[in-house]
């Protein structure tokens, strides 16, 4: 009799879990309307969202299923034909925070911090000797991290770098996917080990430490 209590309790658990069951086949982010500022000017079509900003212009792609309508003030709304079909829910929130971060992106831009700690560790922005070409801005970042020798990262053009303090990069982009995967290749060269914790940092990250054993 227990057994086959604890066998209904836990069948009961995982209706409960269910995503679809509480949230009645909708999306608790694709939901939520987006509000953007007068600034900002919206042309949706079937295939893709232009966002209109004071720091440019960008476009973001969406499926044919997804359904986008205005409503006045300065409202956007994102729908699905389907939200039964689990991809499409799935697409409804993704889309809806694609053009969320393109609207933050036209209007105030993306920053993130890195920092590289350890002793000796610096870095500093200087000329590309190849100057400016193909998805270069003719800048380029030199940076001491523990080896022999300086590491070179040449700075992409929808890239912008302050060097406030030897051990502190800032870099600003409009596209935040674009930023994380230049912050991501500067990490690269040198990540964080978990004993003595240096190695380059990125943002609020935090180094989980490991004790030594000792003999």
């Amino acid at each position: 009799m227990i057994v086959r209590w604890q066998a209904q309790a836990r069948h009961a658990l995982r209706s409960f879990h269910s995503s679809a069951a509480v949230a009645g086949l909708i999306s608790n982010i694709g939901k939520q309307p987006i509000v953007y500022p007068p600034t900002v000017s919206l042309e949706p079509s079937p295939t893709a969202v232009t966002v209109k900003g004071p720091l440019g212009e960008t476009s973001v792609p969406i499926m044919p299923f997804v359904k986008i309508s205005q409503t006045p003030p300065n409202t956007l709304a994102v729908t699905v034909e389907q939200p039964k079909e689990r991809k499409q829910r799935a697409m409804w929130g993704l889309t809806r925070t694609l053009i969320h971060n393109a609207i933050i992106g036209m209007t105030e831009g993306f920053t993130t911090p890195v920092y590289l700690v350890g002793v000796g560790y610096r870095a500093a922005l200087e000329a590309d000797p190849r100057g400016k070409g193909e998805g270069r801005s003719g800048q380029r970042l030199n940076m001491k991290l523990g080896f022999s020798h300086s590491v070179f990262v040449s700075v992409p053009d929808h890239i912008k770098i302050e060097v406030p303090q030897p051990t502190k990069i800032v870099l600003s982009c409009t596209d935040k996917h674009k930023l994380g995967l230049f912050a991501a290749q500067i990490r690269r060269l040198r990540p964080p080990e978990p004993y003595k914790g240096k190695g380059v940092i990125v943002g609020n990250e935090r180094v989980r430490m490991k004790t030594v054993k000792k003999k």
